[in-house]
């Protein structure tokens, strides 16, 4: 199938991302009447907000045969995918307890260790660690132990990769059970908003933490650190739809203590991404928590957080931007180092490019992760440029 106008394209995916959105918080009885272009672009969207499995058990209509094959082979893999990244936390654990290391299961692990999440439900790219700096050097030893390494990886300032000797990568879009599963590996819960750096650590980390996979020491703290990383990611348009449904199915099991507890451990930056969550899961966030949080958010980015719809903060945003989440600065000074920031990189977004240029598929394809920051600046300056993860992704699904 060819390629519409890029604009064209980034009409549909806006559409048929609020409507799978609605459809995943809201379920209705009848399918979207869509043409054969925009159904084959349901894959890409489903696949690049990572809830294609959850489509698959929570829709109540069919639509076309494809893409009821697309969705249920979606959670065939991820079932297998599961087990294995269940049999690997097992191995983790067992090794962890034996060595008197703690870590904590972040996110997906100890979601499906609440039962938030059934196998199958919910793709996990990797398994996300946080261990105390002084058990680093054992928590290597231990991962090696498993047939990880460290060695040929960029190692970010959030945290370390570690991934196995063999890297199976299967082509196509969405999940793959034989996929290789990466380990990520934190000493600290630290994001950018936008330039300045945010910590999290304390709130996060047990205060007494045994041998092994720890969860979180509260339902608190868990919805704490999801909103946390999803602030992150909406600073770079960057959300998918299944940071909301995390959020919304933590947020219904919160009692008033846990709410709280939430409202003394979170800060501004908890806003954007609970009022967005708001929007499509009305019933599971309180007005008055809103309210709170609105207080200590900047005005700017306070009426941006109820202007939003998902289409405007995710990967169905298609657009390069020059300076993404600017309004995430808490002053005008902030703003202004965020833009030379972006206009003048410095060493580390420089090897997160390079890095990104080698190992990653969509970058690696794409003119524009081959170009220098003055092309770049040029191309900014002269239209608009699409997104290369979103369009290797749109590519696959509409060639498929």
């Amino acid at each position: 199938m060819n390629l519409p106008s890029l604009p064209v394209l980034q009409a549909a995916l806006r559409k048929i991302t609020e409507r799978l959105a609605h459809e995943l918080a809201q379920p209705t009885a009848n399918a979207p009447d869509w043409s054969d272009f925009e159904w084959q672009l349901a894959r890409a969207v489903a696949a690049l907000h990572g809830v294609s499995p959850l489509l698959a058990t929570n829709l109540k209509w069919e639509g076309p045969q494809a893409w009821r094959s697309f969705l249920d082979s979606q959670r065939a893999h991820v079932v297998g995918r599961h087990r294995r990244i269940a049999y690997l936390l097992d191995q983790l654990d067992a090794r962890a307890r034996e060595e008197g290391v703690a870590f904590v299961g972040l996110k997906g692990a100890t979601l499906h260790r609440m039962g938030l999440y059934r196998a199958g439900d919910r793709p996990m790219a990797d398994i996300d660690l946080l261990v105390h700096p002084d058990q680093t050097a054992r928590a290597t030893d231990i991962l090696e132990s498993l047939g990880y390494s460290a060695a040929d990886t960029y190692e970010s300032w959030r945290h370390k990769l570690f991934v196995p000797q063999l890297r199976q990568v299967h082509p196509g879009i969405g999940e793959h059970t034989d996929n290789y599963i990466k380990i990520e590996l934190h000493e600290r819960i630290a994001e950018a908003l936008p330039l300045r750096r945010y910590d999290l650590t304390e709130s996060i980390y047990p205060r007494d933490p045994h041998p092994g996979v720890n969860s979180y020491p509260s339902r608190s703290a868990l919805l704490t650190h999801l909103l946390f990383h999803a602030a992150g990611v909406m600073v770079v348009r960057a959300l998918r739809l299944l940071h909301l449904q995390d959020v919304a199915l933590v947020a219904a099991q919160m009692s008033q203590a846990d709410w709280g507890e939430f409202e003394n451990q979170s800060s501004w930056w908890a806003l954007p991404p609970l009022q967005m969550t708001a929007r499509y899961y009305p019933a599971v966030v309180s007005p008055s928590v809103l309210a709170a949080l609105s207080d200590h958010c900047v005005w700017n980015l306070r009426r941006r957080a109820r202007q939003q719809v998902l289409s405007d903060v995710s990967l169905s945003y298609l657009w390069i931007e020059a300076f993404p989440g600017i309004t995430w600065s808490q002053s005008l000074p902030e703003a202004a180092e965020w833009v030379k920031h972006r206009l003048v990189p410095n060493m580390q977004v420089r090897l997160e490019r390079a890095a990104a240029k080698k190992t990653e598929v969509p970058f690696a394809n794409s003119q524009w992760g081959h170009l220098s920051q003055r092309q770049r600046i040029l191309r900014w300056i002269l239209t608009r440029q699409a997104r290369p993860q979103v369009m290797h992704v749109v590519q696959s699904a509409l060639s498929e």
